[in-house]
């Protein structure tokens, strides 16, 4: 006969282990805000100071690249780490937007633990961290189609523990410098000096 309690008992006991390990940082955010609270003035593109985050991963997840687009003004900044670890993003996505951080109101990233510090960047960036959907890559579409172009430079293949800050900051340079027809072919490096410029005056 079988002893349905001792099966229930096992499935209580085995989700519970599943719910332990996902709040112990397995694709669990703590305070995580959604995408639905994010101002709809983020939608339009009509300000400066909206950015979407992600990670381009290499070869066997050796290494990665943290990129980070303005919305408005297509303007990239990214750098090379070593591994996907919170610290080490949230290091990285301070020590790029902290330069520009009088135009950083709101960044968008999608729900990978990666960010989970998120609110250090609140914090250290006065700006609010907004999540995606999952599933919803289209809801950071731009910051999509950026590492769709830097993958021309560097493919899937890639060890990016054997790439260094210096050939990504190059490709990131040719990456602003490039015209965009979305922006009367003006230039994201041009388009973000003046900006830069305008706010320090």
């Amino acid at each position: 006969m079988v002893n349905y309690s001792n099966i229930y008992a096992e499935k209580a006991r085995l989700t519970q282990a599943r719910n332990k390990d996902k709040q112990a940082g397995r694709g669990f955010i703590n305070n995580r805000v959604s995408i639905d609270e994010r101002p709809s003035i983020v939608d339009t593109r009509s300000r400066v100071g909206d950015w979407e985050i992600d990670l381009v991963i290499g070869k066997g997840h050796s290494g990665a690249l943290v990129t980070i687009v303005e919305r408005k003004m297509r303007f990239t900044v990214s750098i090379r780490i070593d591994d996907k670890s919170a610290k080490t993003v949230t290091a990285a996505t301070l020590a790029l937007l902290k330069p520009f951080e009088d135009a950083v109101l709101t960044i968008t990233a999608d729900n990978s633990k990666e960010f989970a510090y998120h609110k250090e960047l609140t914090k250290n960036l006065k700006c609010a961290v907004y999540f995606a959907d999952p599933y919803c890559s289209w809801q950071r579409g731009l910051n999509e189609n950026t590492n769709g172009l830097l993958r021309q430079y560097w493919p899937k293949s890639i060890d990016f523990k054997k790439v260094s800050n210096w050939a990504v900051k190059d490709v990131i340079v040719k990456l602003n410098e490039r015209p965009r027809k979305k922006l009367d072919y003006n230039t994201p490096a041009k388009l973000m000096a003046e900006h830069m410029a305008a706010v320090a005056a």
